[in-house]
């Protein structure tokens, strides 16, 4: 579980009713009505823009935000140095058991590719496909994630209409004047509460994530590719090591 993406919602929305209670009532911030038309209308105006299957196909996206793999590049340059060892010293061959043991799918097709004696290129073609699929799969789920965290504060605007006309048609009974004045505040606060503490931060770590996973895959891709021609581990190495910040380069062979 990503400890960050956890605590910063909670942390957010702890403050935020933290504040309501120094100043009242948690209750007078619930109002059914606003509820209905900025979550409804959000969820509405998205099935209008998006096939339901991309809606409900959303929630398994995001929950690479609250659940996601630790990549660790260091340790993924280390396991590809030790396998262009042994394929140097043993053949390409030498690798069918290690690629059965290798929990990552994705270098677990590169590595038995080597073993199937496919060409590099032909390894390097399956290999970017899917990362560009992945890539694809994460930047639609971002995409609309921003779609309804652009929706929420509209449908809020419009539940604020909604409670200004109510409000504005019966000034002559002030028993009703704040129930349609709570409508139109509240709809304009949930609408900026769902943008901007939910659907724009999930975004945004979705983008993040996949970046992140995107160079943790093409590390392995272009190990793996390397290993296929043969290339002195050092090598190998040292061309891994580009994709990463100076101070996280440990050589395997000091």
């Amino acid at each position: 579980m990503d400890i960050a993406t956890v605590s910063g919602i909670a942390s957010a929305f702890a403050l935020v009713v933290i504040a309501i209670f120094m100043g009242g009532s948690l209750m007078i911030f619930v109002d059914i009505p606003s509820v209905m038309i900025t979550v409804g209308g959000t969820i509405g105006v998205s099935l209008i823009h998006y096939p339901l299957g991309d809606i409900l196909g959303v929630m398994k996206v995001v929950k690479n935000t609250f659940f996601s793999k630790t990549h660790n590049p260091q340790e993924l340059i280390k396991k590809i140095i030790e396998m262009a060892s042994l394929a140097r010293k043993e053949g390409l061959l030498a690798l069918q058991n290690t690629a059965k043991s290798l929990e990552d799918p994705f270098i677990r097709v590169g590595i038995q590719g080597l073993v199937d004696g496919l060409e590099p290129e032909a390894i390097r073609q399956i290999l970017n496909t899917d990362i560009e699929q992945m890539e694809d799969r994460h930047s639609h789920g971002a995409e609309i994630l921003t779609s309804m965290a652009a929706y929420a504060p509209a449908m809020g605007l419009i539940g604020t209409l909604i409670g200004l006309v109510q409000m504005l048609q019966n000034l002559n009974d002030p028993s009703k004047i704040g129930p349609g004045m709570a409508v139109a505040l509240l709809t304009t606060f949930y609408g900026a509460i769902m943008a901007n503490m939910v659907f724009l931060p999930l975004s945004g770590k979705l983008k993040t994530r996949s970046s992140e996973e995107a160079q943790y895959r093409q590390i392995a891709l272009e190990g793996i590719i390397s290993i296929s021609t043969g290339t002195n581990p050092r090598i190998i190495e040292q061309k891994l090591h580009a994709f990463l910040p100076p101070k996280m380069r440990i050589s395997s062979f000091n």
